[in-house]
Formats: structure tokens, C-alpha cells, sequence
């Protein structure tokens, strides 16, 4: 049975905006708030999503090739856009950036936490150059797959006299949530805790797939059956660095099931209806067994490990870097009070496991020897880890920064307290200014380069069934200035796709990123889509149906361009792959739009008009929008998206919410873990780095009835 805690809360005000008011009265008579919440969330997700799921589920087909799987994901996710139910906004880097660290020292694979392990980084005691690190990334495009790279990178500082040191400081803001990889889906509590232990495979710093726990692999011929070959003399050890166990194949068994008992938000990623359907892992979630042996993970002995999958899975080993597939010592979860099956239960008095660093088990390059909150955290050098002697970096410190002094990152930079920096209007202002030593240089002539993008897309969420209006940690935080009137007209110009398309064609997002980056840089990070356009493509001629047409697209063919052939056969005017750009789906404005936001105002003022809900200067609709109110750079930039919506749409009021602090502003919805808890009508702090490199990584997020991680944002489930 599912572990979740449901509710509902003005309920009648919300379904009145759907025409459903009495059967929903009716229903809800019979059914307790979990119940109607459910019904209700199905009910919205169906209105404003019905199209992508039924053209999602032709894609799931197990009888597919990849590549029409591929194709028909491109067609599911057109439709997604065209549901407009969030905005496509940025992805990580494309910045101005100066560093320490050599780049691509360590991994940057698109998908999982191995970019977020740092054991192999080449770090400088002075900054790098931008020559210097642009001659890297060049001679890392043409040793990328040969081995060569890290050696090459090392003698080539050496030759331009940079020395290197075994230590990493950067900068976080926010603390783990819980040292639990395992119960976990946020991205702060995995990025942190990947650094403690080691997974069967990695991607290494030219993005090649390497043995690390398992030595090598086999997969049956029919491709259900993987069978990994353990690494034997690799010890756990606890976080004072002494022995506790060998590691061996039932601490994956004991991972898996403690992964699918504590139901932390990811374990949908191993079952059959969005993830690699390992076999009865569903059965097992759903209470339908309780034997886990059933589970298709089994030990066959100390050093051999065997997943057993319901059909081929094209994709499964690109998984293996990701939490969901981490090791776990039984004995000493359960010497911290956990336990298995029905007995699991994490609110136990004597329950410790994951609670502080000093109560999880390591197996990794490092152990965490400070862990202090909003302050500071120390990895240290494992020195039991079985590939001690090659790692580069013995040290990691983190140090927390809450994001109210925007020129904090760049000062301690230029002190030496942080290995790198990105730069934001307010530190490439300075950086033009101030000069480095006696060179003549500025800091930024000197060091700055443009850093790289990744696979992670910033979305912003529109939500469709708002039920709280102050945040649900604290209600005294974040309240909305919203009427109980002004909830319900919002609620339903949010249900009209029209509505949600104009407020999407409304946002100037180059102007809102120049008031973090800058207006040099302001297209160079923006997306156009959930999945990047170029993340895959045709490994042979394809054929499918667009609109009636059958459509050959030829091998090699990007994933963005089939998105867009369907976008414009459906006449929807957002432009996702352009084959002039370097990125095919980032670097330019595929939304914005004034003349486009105001003929989809139109339609849907008139629409709405006919459900009694008038739209108008002197009755506008109010949109909440929460932002970091002691961030300047955040601040201006809510202002910036505020001003062009106003501009743009008459008759559409964008309610900038004052965040006191990054907490505040997290807890709106960055935080919570269901949709009814999601304190805003726009959001622009939440996004999805992919687990695995398939599309399905991002379109799963956006199922319904729980299996879909990002629906939450959505006000859904």
C-alpha cells in the first residue's frame, strides 16, 4: 500500500472552477479528504494533461524500437508544451565563471550525481587562467574516450607553471535533508552524500562508463538479466574510519528494499510503470508481496550481484551512478534501529540511520568529519577506500552561503576561501574592475570563461489545484494576499490552457536571466523544452504519425527536431529546436512572445467569460509568485518577470510574494513532498537533472497518481 499522507483544502472553491461542484459535494460526503484528494487530482491532472499521457503511453510500448520510442517521446512531450502547464527556463552554467578547478577534471555525464563526485578534480593553489581552461575543454573534445585526458591535463598545468593541491572548497545553500541517499529525492541530499559511498559503475571525467564496485558485467541474451562481478576487499567503515563489514552483494539487496520501504520519492525509477521495471519491484511497493526475495535483485553470492528486468531496458546501466542504486550494510541499518518490510518505520525512537553523518555506514572516497548546519561540511579521505592511492583530492570543504550577499561567492574567490565562482551582474561589474596583482589584468580578462550548460532543466510550474496560501512548515510565512474570491478566479483562469499559454508567451525570460547573468549572456542558458533538445537521437530511419501523416524522420535526426515537427503541425506557436544554434534547443527565446500571449489571452477571456469568470483591468487575475526577497539578483529578476507579464497581459496581476530568506522561499515548494502543499501560483525554483540517459528520465516526472515525481509542483498528488 502507498505511504502518503493526503488531504484537501478548499476543496468547494477550487472544483467550482471546474463545473464540478455537485458531483464533487456529493463524492466528497462519502470520502475522506485522502480520497476526494485523489479524485480531485485526477480529475486536473486529466483536464490540463490528458493529451501528453495518451500520447506518452503509445511511447511506453515495450514493442517499440529505441528509436520510435524516442520519436513518439518527442511527439508526448510537444504535447506537454502545448499544455503550458510550466515554462521551460534555464539549465545549469552558460555563465561567466572563473575557477581553480581544471575543467572536466571530473565527470560531466549528463545524468545522475557522478558530475557531483570529486575525487578526480585537478585544483590549482592559483586561478586557472581562461585561455588555459578553453585549451582543456579543446584537447578534452579530442581525448574524450581514449584514457588520456587526466595525465594530459596534469602535465599541461604543470607546463604553464600552475602547481596543484589536494584540496576543494566551494560553496552550498542548503543542508541535507537526511544523510539517507536511499529515502531521498532531493538533489541536496544526493549531491552531498554520493561523495560517502561508491556505486557497481561511474561515469569517469571523459564521460565513459568504468567499473568501480563491480569489476565487470554481463547481460543475458534476451536482455532481462544483468549479472555485476563485485570488487572483493572493499571494506564499510564507519564515520571515524573503522571497520565495520566487507561490502558485498546482499548490501545492494538490503539497498534496493530499503529504497522501496522508505518510498523517498524515486523508487518509481525501478518499477514497470515509469523506470527500468525490475521484476515485482511494483508488486512489492504496492503491498502485493512482502517477501523480497520475490524482488528481482538477488545476491547469488558474496561477490555476485543479479538484476532480473520485466523486458529489455535500453538504458538500465546508465542508471547505475544514480542513489536508487546504492549499497546499503544490512547489519548496521539495522544496529541503527532499521528495520524491513511492514516493521519499517523511520519515526521509531530508535531510529538514527541517516540522521547525522555519523550515522551512516561509507564505502566511498570520503568520509563526511565535519557537518555543521548553514555553516559548513568536511569530506575527508577515506583512507580504506579501495582506489585511495589515485584519488586527487583529499579534502573537500563546503561552506554554506544563504544567497543574501550576491557578492560573497566573488570575494571569497578573489580571497582564496573558494576554489570558484560563477559571476552574476553585480561580481562581473567588480571583476571588469578589480586587477590581479601587478599583471595589469582584470580578474575577468584574466580568468573568466563560459562555462558549460548541462542536462538540468529549471522549469517554472503553473499550479492547477492551489490549496495552500501560506506555507504549510509555518503558516505565518509566505501568506498569499489573495481574496478567498480573487483563489477561486485564479484557479480557474489556470485550468483554461489558453490562459496558461499567454502567461507562458508573456515571460521575457532573457530579461529575467539578465538580472542574474547579465545581458552579454542572457540567452546562452535559456531552454526551450523539459528535455533537451540534442540529449538524444535517431539510431536509424524512423516513421510515425504526425496528425494523420505518416512522417519518416531519418537516422540521426535530434529528438527537438521531432518535438517541433509536432508543435508546428499542431499550429502551437513555441519554437523548441532550432538548427542554427550550437545547443539545437538552448541559447534563444522559443516562448516569449507579446502578440502571441495576447491572442491567447483573447480566447481565453472569452472562454472564461462563458463559465461567469470576467477578466479585465478592473478585475484582473492575481498570480502569486514567491521570491527570495534578501537576494538582489533574485529580486530584480522576480521584478523583471513581473513588468513583462503586466505589460504584456491586461488584466493579469503578478503577485511578487516576499520570501524573507532561501528557506522561506524553499518551503513554497522546493521543500514539500505533495502537490497540496505547494504554496504558489508560479514557481521558478525547481527543476529535474536526469537519472539515466533516456527521455523518460524527465517525461516520468510528469505521470500521474504518485508515480510522477514533478506532478507535485503541479498542485497534483
Amino acid at each position: 500500500m502507498k505511504n502518503t499522507k493526503r488531504w484537501v483544502a478548499l476543496f468547494m472553491a477550487l472544483v467550482m472552477s471546474f463545473g464540478m461542484t455537485v458531483a464533487y459535494a456529493e463524492d466528497a460526503a462519502a470520502e475522506d479528504d485522502s480520497a476526494v484528494y485523489e479524485i480531485v487530482s485526477e480529475q486536473v491532472y486529466n483536464a490540463a494533461m490528458g493529451d501528453f499521457y495518451e500520447a506518452y503511453m503509445k511511447a511506453k510500448d515495450p514493442s517499440l524500437t529505441v528509436s520510435e520510442r524516442f520519436a513518439l517521446m518527442a511527439v508526448s512531450e510537444a504535447k506537454l508544451m502545448e499544455d503550458a502547464v510550466m515554462l521551460p527556463l534555464y539549465t545549469d552554467g552558460g555563465n561567466y565563471a572563473m575557477n581553480r578547478m581544471a575543467l572536466h577534471s571530473n565527470s560531466s555525464a549528463l545524468w545522475g550525481f557522478d558530475a557531483n563526485r570529486y575525487h578526480q578534480l585537478l585544483v590549482a593553489t592559483e586561478p586557472i587562467r581562461g585561455a588555459d581552461q578553453t585549451a582543456l575543454r579543446l584537447a578534452w573534445n579530442e581525448k574524450r574516450g581514449t584514457g588520456e585526458y587526466e595525465q594530459y591535463a596534469k602535465d599541461y598545468l604543470t607546463e604553464q607553471g600552475y602547481t596543484l593541491k589536494d584540496t576543494y572548497t566551494m560553496t552550498y545553500n542548503s543542508d541535507p535533508q537526511t544523510w539517507d541517499t536511499l529515502a531521498s529525492s532531493l538533489a541536496v541530499d544526493g549531491e552531498a552524500v554520493c561523495n560517502t559511498y561508491e556505486g557497481l559503475l561511474e561515469y569517469d571525467n571523459e564521460n565513459v562508463l568504468q567499473p568501480a564496485l563491480a569489476t565487470s558485467y554481463e547481460t543475458s541474451e534476451d536482455g532481462t538479466v544483468y549479472t555485476f562481478h563485485l570488487r572483493e576487499g572493499v571494506k564499510w567503515v564507519d564515520s571515524q574510519g573503522r571497520e565495520i563489514a566487507p561490502v558485498t552483494a546482499n548490501d545492494w539487496v538490503a539497498g534496493m528494499q530499503h529504497m522501496c520501504d522508505a518510498m523517498g520519492g524515486l523508487e518509481f525509477l525501478v518499477g514497470s510503470d515509469g523506470g527500468c521495471g525490475i521484476v515485482n519491484v511494483d508488486a512489492y511497493i504496492n503491498g502485493e508481496i512482502t517477501d523480497f526475495s520475490e524482488v528481482g535483485v538477488k545476491a547469488l553470492d558474496d561477490y555476485t550481484l543479479q538484476y532480473t528486468l520485466e523486458q529489455p531496458c535500453s538504458f538500465f546501466t546508465t542508471m547505475m551512478g544514480y542513489s536508487i542504486f546504492a549499497p546499503m550494510n544490512r547489519a548496521y541499518f539495522e544496529s541503527q534501529g532499521g528495520k524491513f518490510g511492514a516493521d519499517y518505520d523511520p519515526s521509531a525512537a530508535d531510529y538514527l540511520y541517516g540522521t547525522d553523518p555519523d550515522h551512516i555506514a561509507y564505502c566511498g572516497p570520503y568520509l563526511v568529519t565535519n557537518a555543521t548546519a548553514n555553516n559548513t561540511i568536511v569530506f575527508s579521505a577515506n583512507p580504506t577506500y579501495w582506489n585511495a592511492d589515485k584519488i586527487n583530492i583529499h579534502t573537500i570543504t563546503w561552506l554554506y552561503n544563504d544567497g543574501s550577499d550576491v557578492m560573497k561567492p566573488y570575494n571569497d574567490f578573489k580571497a582564496g576561501v573558494l576554489d570558484g565562482t560563477g559571476l552574476n551582474t553585480s561580481s562581473l561589474e567588480q571583476a571588469r574592475i578589480d586587477t590581479y596583482g601587478d599583471t595589469g589584468e582584470t580578474y575577468f580578462d584574466r580568468f573568466s570563461y563560459i562555462s558549460s550548460t548541462t542536462a538540468t532543466s529549471f522549469m517554472s510550474f503553473i499550479n492547477l489545484n492551489r490549496t495552500a496560501f501560506a506555507n504549510v512548515n509555518d503558516e505565518t510565512t509566505v501568506v498569499s494576499p489573495q481574496t478567498e474570491e480573487d483563489r477561486v478566479r485564479t484557479n480557474a483562469a489556470v485550468s483554461n490552457v489558453h490562459f496558461r499559454r499567454a502567461l507562458c508567451f508573456a515571460v521575457d525570460r532573457a530579461a529575467w536571466n539578465a538580472a542574474q547573468v547579465g545581458e552579454e549572456l542572457k540567452l546562452n542558458a535559456l531552454r526551450n523544452s523539459y528535455t533537451p533538445a540534442n540529449f538524444v537521437s535517431l539510431e536509424e530511419d524512423t516513421t510515425i504519425d504526425i496528425n494523420g501523416t505518416a512522417t519518416t524522420f531519418p537516422a540521426g535526426t535530434f529528438y527537438g527536431e521531432i518535438m517541433q515537427a509536432q508543435l508546428d503541425a499542431d499550429g502551437v506557436p513555441i519554437t523548441v529546436y532550432d538548427p542554427n544554434q550550437e545547443a539545437l534547443g538552448d541559447g534563444f527565446d522559443g516562448w516569449y512572445n507579446p502578440e502571441n500571449a495576447k491572442a491567447e489571452l483573447a480566447i481565453a477571456v472569452e472562454e472564461l467569460k462563458a463559465e461567469g469568470v470576467e477578466i479585465s483591468a478592473e478585475n484582473p487575475i492575481y498570480i502569486d509568485l514567491p521570491y527570495q526577497s534578501n537576494n538582489e539578483n533574485r529580486t530584480n529578476r522576480t521584478m523583471a518577470l513581473k513588468q513583462g507579464v503586466e505589460n504584456a497581459l491586461e488584466g493579469v496581476v503578478v503577485n511578487a510574494v516576499a520570501c524573507a530568506d532561501l528557506n522561506e522561499w524553499y518551503y513554497c515548494g522546493y521543500y514539500n513532498s505533495y502537490g497540496y502543499e505547494s504554496n504558489y501560483d508560479f514557481y521558478d525554483l525547481s527543476g529535474w537533472q536526469p537519472d539515466y540517459g533516456d527521455p523518460s528520465s524527465y517525461l516520468d516526472t510528469m505521470l500521474p497518481d504518485y508515480v510522477g515525481y514533478m506532478t507535485r509542483c503541479l498542485g497534483v498528488y
